[in-house]
């Protein structure tokens, strides 16, 4: 992958980006800058669709021949989502991670970008523009932050962990009993913001995190992030987490061991 594009001019654009069409906006957001999407409430603002535009121009001519995927495209153009299984380098683009917090002036946003290529995620960036920080990881290289290398925290008793549980009780696929059973752990700590999670378990600060969604621009990058940094993450039915797939759930722990002990404590069968 080395070979194709250099990491480091990656996540120089991504902060360049941030810092042109991300930090000029932030607290600044009016009811004109923000366009509702989907079903559920759910909203994109200037920023977004700023900083897609911008990353996707960018990075596109920093790789000739590969494409985008973000997620602002995708909700006008769904089918995009079944190109990143082709044999093309395809930059899976999240724009602005934790729209809804960025809007309310929450300081824990993000911007998420995955190179993948077959359907497999090759490099990963996740960019925290108010700190300037960016984690980074190939696949097989390990996962980075500013010249040090990452790794998860250490595994313990539920008592002794803490982690991000996005989920409802009653969802099919969880127990009903998921509400007590969060009182089992030290501590859950849901960001809003997939991005600052996956910082919060590639910097050993947190221990594990459960995710209902699987949209590509949410996960790519923070599950090959989390597998370099010496987690083990796997979908809810047991299966490897792609960014091809869609449905379910993924979970992601420090090791086998504990990732099996949260499941059966979590996850109910299909």
């Amino acid at each position: 992958m080395t070979a194709a594009v250099e990491p480091g001019r990656v996540a120089a654009i991504i902060r360049e980006t941030a810092e042109a069409e991300i930090l000029p906006r932030f607290r600044k957001i009016t009811a004109a800058d923000i366009t509702p999407k989907g079903s559920h409430g759910d909203f994109a603002t200037a920023a977004d669709f700023a900083a897609e535009k911008a990353l996707t121009e960018r990075l596109t001519a920093l790789l000739p021949g590969s494409r985008a995927v973000g997620e602002e495209g995708c909700e006008k153009h769904p089918e995009l989502l079944d190109s990143i299984a082709d044999d093309v380098f395809t930059w899976i683009i999240d724009p602005l991670d934790g729209t809804h917090n960025f809007a309310k002036g929450i300081p824990q946003f993000a911007v998420i970008v995955a190179l993948a290529r077959g359907g497999e995620t090759v490099a990963a960036w996740i960019h925290d523009p108010l700190s300037n920080a960016t984690v980074a990881a190939e696949r097989g290289a390990g996962a980075w932050e500013d010249g040090r290398r990452l790794g998860v925290a250490t595994a313990g008793s539920f008592w002794e962990m803490q982690g991000a549980l996005y989920v409802k009780a009653g969802r099919p696929g969880v127990v009903k009993e998921l509400d007590a059973i969060r009182r089992r752990f030290a501590n859950i700590v849901n960001y809003r913001c997939a991005g600052h999670d996956y910082l919060g378990l590639a910097r050993g600060r947190t221990h594990f995190a459960l995710f209902s969604r699987l949209m590509p621009w949410d996960h790519a990058a923070g599950a090959l992030i989390h597998g370099e940094a010496g987690g083990y993450n796997k979908c809810w039915d047991g299966h490897p987490y792609r960014p091809t797939r869609r449905g379910g759930g993924i979970l992601l722990a420090p090791d086998a061991a504990t990732w099996s002990a949260i499941a059966a404590l979590v996850l109910a069968p299909l």
